[in-house]
């Protein structure tokens, strides 16, 4: 990378940090979120869940294995920006295809490297989830911006398939609707032989119907889920009918249309050292985390779900039940990409329930 030049995060309070440009050099606004991960930084950048947002690395060197496209959570990118304290320039990986710095050029993503990603992540601590910008100088007009900005509330629809796609299998069938998936949930599924067909998440029941599917898997995706209400009477509909899994905004979405709430955590969970302890077996397994709302334990209290696990740094609802149907979900990623393998057998115990 020759002929590094300087670029700031500026925030909405004014305060800035400096680094050096890498990735393209476009400039652009983003809210700013930290992730603990010390490895897995392709496929948090292609994961849709970070719709958005500027992506501050904790890990103190990131692009050291390269990109290699076939590990892409999703076909483009959709964050703002990302934030390291040393960006790899040489990459040590057989199968790497091109360097950090190329990925985001070909996907239109401004970075800084050489900033103080540790000082970052103590402010959103402290602050919570902020609106910042990534500039190529401090008169940049779109400084004046910051503060008028807002994170798209139509992320979900915009994210969503809009037609179907088929991975084949032998087994079981099980349509997924989809708010913005992870390539690495089909994967899991395909490894026990199942077939998945991945349909948009506003898909009608009709439709869903129509599929002749074993069971329902609700995906996740980015956005606050108070704002996709208009497809909770569908998850109502089928939760009825067949089997459902929910995992992150899937999960918030099955316990919306159970009549509980969520709520805007101050920073969010992101990264894959999040303990969770199954309240029903008392065993403790680290987790694959990325998401900024959570369930509001009180609110579960007068539905027909139950609290099947929880974090143990802040006790925020991880897992639930329904009670009378057979659904369930979870608000970590079972699917370990990236991340341990601690949760992969929540996909053997969905395939269970396909069976009854």
């Amino acid at each position: 990378m020759e002929n590094i030049m300087k670029r700031y995060l500026v925030f909405e309070d004014g305060t800035y940090f400096e680094g050096k440009a890498f990735g393209s050099d476009v400039e652009t606004i983003g809210e700013l979120v930290f992730t603990t991960g010390m490895s897995g930084y392709q496929e948090a950048i292609t994961d849709q869940s970070y719709n958005g947002q500027i992506i501050n690395f904790c890990t103190p060197m990131i692009g050291n294995y390269g990109i290699s496209k076939k590990f892409n959570e999703s076909p483009k990118s959709y964050i703002k920006g990302v934030l390291a304290r040393e960006i790899a320039e040489v990459v040590g990986n057989y199968q790497s295809e091109m360097t950090i710095d190329q990925f985001l050029k070909e996907e239109n993503i401004p970075g800084i490297q050489g900033i103080d990603t540790r000082a970052i992540t103590l402010k959103i601590r402290k602050a919570g989830a902020l609106k910042a910008a990534i500039v190529d100088s401090l008169n940049s007009g779109l400084i004046d911006q910051i503060a008028d900005w807002q994170l798209d509330r139509d992320q979900l629809n915009k994210s969503i398939t809009e037609t179907s796609q088929v991975f084949t299998g032998k087994g079981k069938h099980v349509v997924m609707l989809d708010y913005g998936y992870k390539q690495s949930i089909v994967d899991e599924l395909q490894r026990r032989d199942v077939k998945v067909t991945v349909v948009p998440g506003n898909a009608s029941v009709a439709d869903i119907e129509n599929l002749k599917s074993d069971g329902i898997l609700l995906s996740n995706g980015p956005g606050d889920p108070i704002d996709h209400t208009d497809i909770l009477s569908n998850i109502v509909e089928l939760e009825k009918k067949y089997p459902v899994f929910g995992i992150c905004m899937g999960h918030q979405l099955l316990c919306l249309a159970n009549g509980a709430k969520t709520f805007k955590m101050k920073f969010g969970h992101r990264g894959f050292n999040h303990p969770v302890k199954n309240l029903e077996t008392g065993k403790i397994y680290f987790t694959s985390q990325n998401h900024g709302y959570a369930v509001d334990p009180e609110s579960i209290a007068n539905t027909d779900l139950k609290v099947t696990q929880v974090e143990l740094n802040d006790q925020t609802v991880e897992g639930v039940e329904h009670t009378k149907y057979n659904a369930f979900s979870v608000q970590f990623h079972p699917d370990a990409m990236p991340g341990p393998h601690d949760a992969d057998f929540i996909f053997d115990k969905f395939l269970e329930r396909l069976n009854k």
